[in-house]
């Protein structure tokens, strides 16, 4: 048996941990910071509160067509 087989492994498996720790950073810098996170949830639930405003009202001018 020679020494170079474990040592190889052993590079192997520290390149896939650098590989893994690469993609980490990546995924990590693409989150947005927690403020822009609210932010976007508050305009979601103001867009949909008018959204169902606006379905309730055309809701009632269908319901008042002449039939």
């Amino acid at each position: 048996m020679t020494t170079a087989a474990p040592d190889s492994t052993l590079y192997a498996a520290l390149e896939r941990i650098e590989q893994a720790l690469a993609r980490l950073e990546v995924a990590v810098a693409a989150v947005p910071p927690v403020s822009e996170v609210a932010d976007l949830r508050t305009r979601h639930r103001k867009l949909k509160e008018q959204v169902k405003q606006e379905i309730q009202q055309l809701d009632l001018l269908l319901a008042n067509l002449p039939q």
